[in-house]
């Protein structure tokens, strides 16, 4: 996910007067010193902050937008990263509901998964199936799809999900993911094959790589987050558990996880990795991940309008990145995996951090 974007198609605490609540699966595994972490009834949740701060930057509050050659698009794929991140913050629930409005839209949602003959994309369809698992909606009818058919239509012989394009098959790791996990949550569960596809894949180091068919087995952070939760979701614990201690062993001295081929620990990768660990029972690591997103967390001496985002890396707050790293943040700062992601029972408000009258 760095970005879950297509070719789917496309313990130090930061200064910030928000409550350093623990993920829920980790609270009671938690060292001493995080568990001494200063906590008020008054003081909002890093998760809950960053929620909050996403959903103020909703275009006409129910979508985000990319910006192409000076002309701004629609960007589905953005918009479903913060309708998970408002679930797994339990916050925006009213700005959750708008955004699953707009992706319901004709012109979106075939913009976004094709038009289901000649252009049908498996990772978007994956990604808005499990979108609207979350959101609690009728996913054999949302927009006019049948979500879950679209999606096992697009499953080959061998077990992939991929993509029938003219413009050709973008498919890859992300999206077999997460359509495991999707299709885990419907009726009739994850195909075998498709299950297999993706624990076949694995490279002989532990990790999974994000394109299929290579030369060379290349394990990738990212991919291998999901591939772990993946197949944790669909009975596969030893592969999960070999791609858990891949991304253990490849974590960073700072706590978080860097992008393939990079050095330095981003939020994007940092998120989907922490959220993999915590899910998966690595506390130790999972709480390591999780102080360095909140490190990257925008605080009380920070812009207002920025409080409570999450910056894309330490060299501080860039708004072209901002949204995006807050969206999968979220993911690892709350510990939630996807496969038991809800709605039911999120606030409806966006949360703002509550900072003394005297910062700036």
């Amino acid at each position: 996910m760095s970005s879950f974007r297509r070719p789917l198609r496309l313990l130090a605490i930061p200064a910030l007067a928000l409550a350093t609540v623990l993920p829920a699966a980790a609270a009671a595994h938690a060292a001493p010193a995080a568990a001494t972490a200063a906590t008020s009834s008054s003081t909002i949740r890093p998760d809950a902050a960053a929620g909050g701060w996403l959903a103020r930057q909703l275009v006409d509050g129910d979508h985000f937008e990319s910006v192409f050659n000076g002309t701004a698009y629609p960007d589905q794929g953005l918009t479903i990263d913060a309708v998970l991140a408002f679930a797994a913050s339990r916050s925006s629930d009213q700005a959750a509901a708008k955004a699953t409005v707009w992706l319901a839209k004709p012109e979106i949602i075939s913009g976004y998964l094709g038009d289901g003959t000649t252009e049908a994309y498996a990772g978007a369809t994956a990604k808005l199936l499990l979108a609207v698992e979350v959101r609690g909606g009728n996913q054999t009818a949302f927009g006019g799809v049948d979500l879950p058919a679209r999606l096992r239509s697009l499953q080959t012989a061998e077990g992939r999900f991929s993509d029938r394009s003219q413009w050709g098959d973008y498919s890859n790791a992300f999206g077999q993911s997460l359509a495991l996990i999707a299709l885990h949550r419907t009726t009739g569960g994850a195909p075998a094959a498709a299950v297999d596809f993706l624990a076949n894949s694995q490279c002989a180091d532990g990790g999974y790589p994000i394109a299929f068919g290579q030369a060379a087995c290349t394990s990738d952070p990212d991919a291998t987050a999901l591939a772990a939760q993946a197949l944790a979701a669909t009975g596969r614990t030893a592969k999960a558990e070999a791609g858990l201690g891949w991304l253990t062993a490849h974590q960073n001295a700072d706590g978080g996880f860097s992008a393939a081929g990079a050095a330095a620990s981003n939020a994007n990768t940092t998120g989907l990795a922490t959220q993999a660990l915590l899910a998966g029972g690595r506390f130790v690591a999972g709480l390591k991940g999780w102080s360095s997103l909140v490190k990257l967390q925008q605080g009380c001496a920070t812009d207002p309008a920025v409080r409570g985002a999450v910056a894309y890396d330490a060299t501080g707050f860039n708004p072209a990145t901002g949204a995006r790293a807050t969206a999968q943040a979220v993911l690892g700062l709350a510990g939630t995996p996807l496969a038991t992601l809800s709605a039911a029972g999120a606030r409806p408000d966006a949360p703002v951090p509550a900072c003394p009258a005297t910062t700036r």
